[in-house]
């Protein structure tokens, strides 16, 4: 395995953030028109609720936890975070290798600028959750996407994988259950990923905070589990399981060959501390909510709300003409895709902003997660049915007699 650099490399890229669309929901909104938003998946807004049990730990924790943590995080978190890794059979990870952070953004950010030079390459899934990309580039580096093929149920496409590994390459992406298709990934798929991994001296950075949100008795395999050769680092949270998105809460948990990447991770240790630490009292969460997972559970079987609102948006959308989507195993996205001849479309952000100016109905478009063809975007599908229902409606009608203008 090579060494790793744990220099830490800023550039001047400037990710905007909000663009056309968010620009002009914004202005709707300040106008006093009611938006629709399915586009970021913050249950609150839904009428998803906290597990009360979590708000009354919160409460009593307050005056506990006023000052500063170790920081990696409270002791009982990470003791938690290492119990629920040894659950899902992650190998070679101690307490000293758990980080807590301020929900799963922060600590990808410092796992990349920990790690990379100018023109170093990460390997990053399209689509993807977008904040891999900015991470990697911000750090100095490249995000090079590997693509996963909708024919495939969106797994990845290994022959590509491995046509993208050159001597810059330094680490692979995996996020699984995937934002945004809802894909999640068998065992025998992970299995050739980790054998790459191993072959090219590769970091796994395994994106799993929407483990607990699967569907139809499917189960989530940690591909950490499958990699004691690899060095991996693993994020995960409570940000969506338990319904806290603003709470921040998060962490990150690095395992298996570790032995040759001492001075990345004496990176990641300075990166750390100069954060002082995570958010303290929402820390004294993560033992609790990992004891508490029945009521996650309950959203995702039958007659659960995430589990039956899933079944409904997949209906609603392949019955409009010109629309299709693979039904997701995980997660609360999908990620339909546009039939875009019909339509004429050739840019999917104009094709969003068009239904966000006439229905008041606001999607990411597909480019927004770095896929290159303008014919897809994402729904998120928190909010209940009977919301869903219209939705696909005034999608309907705005959808009969659309062709793009651009």
């Amino acid at each position: 395995m090579r060494v790793f650099n744990k220099s830490v490399k800023l550039n001047n890229v400037c990710y905007d953030i909000r663009g056309p669309v968010m620009d002009e929901a914004a202005r709707m909104s300040a106008a006093g028109e009611e938006i629709l938003k399915l586009n970021i998946g913050n249950p609150a807004p839904f009428g998803f609720e906290a597990p009360q049990e979590l708000l009354e730990v919160m409460r009593d924790n307050l005056p506990k936890t006023e000052g500063y943590s170790d920081s990696k995080g409270l002791l009982s978190a990470r003791e938690a975070i290492l119990e629920y890794d040894r659950s899902k059979n992650i190998p070679n990870v101690d307490i000293d290798d758990i980080y807590t952070g301020n929900g799963v953004s922060e600590l990808i950010t410092l796992s990349m600028q920990g790690l990379l030079d100018y023109g170093d390459e990460i390997l990053v899934p399209s689509p993807d959750y977008p904040l891999w990309t900015a991470s990697v580039t911000l750090a100095g580096g490249t995000a090079v996407h590997y693509i996963c093929d909708e024919q495939s149920g969106w797994y990845p496409d290994i022959k590509d994988i491995e046509r993208k590994i050159t001597p810059r390459t330094k680490g692979i992406v995996v996020i699984n259950p995937n934002n945004p298709t809802g894909a999640l990934y068998p065992e025998s798929l992970l299995m050739e990923i980790v054998k790459l991994a191993e072959m090219h001296d590769l970091i796994i950075f395994a994106d799993e905070i929407y483990d607990r949100l699967v569907m139809d008795g499917k189960k989530h395999v940690s591909i950490a589990s499958l990699a004691p050769k690899c060095m991996c680092i693993t994020f995960n949270g409570l940000s969506k399981s338990h319904l806290i998105a603003g709470y921040r809460v998060g962490w990150m948990s690095l395992s298996g060959d570790k032995k040759n990447a001492a001075g990345y991770i004496e990176g990641i240790k300075l990166l750390s501390s100069m954060r002082l630490c995570s958010n303290v009292p929402a820390q004294s969460l993560i033992a609790p909510a990992l004891k508490l997972q029945d009521e996650t559970k309950a959203l995702v079987e039958p007659g659960g709300r995430i589990y039956e609102q899933r079944e409904c948006i997949v209906n609603l959308i392949n019955d409009i003409p010109g629309l299709s989507v693979v039904k997701p195993e995980a997660t609360f996205y999908c990620f339909p895709k546009i039939d875009i001849d019909k339509f004429d479309i050739k840019d999917d952000e104009r094709f969003v902003l068009d239904i966000l100016k006439k229905k008041k109905i606001l999607f990411t478009h597909g480019g927004g997660f770095h896929w290159e063809v303008p014919d897809h975007f994402r729904i998120v599908y928190l909010p209940n049915k009977d919301v869903l229902e219209k939705a696909a409606e005034e999608m309907k009608d705005f959808l009969k007699d659309y062709k793009q203008v651009c």
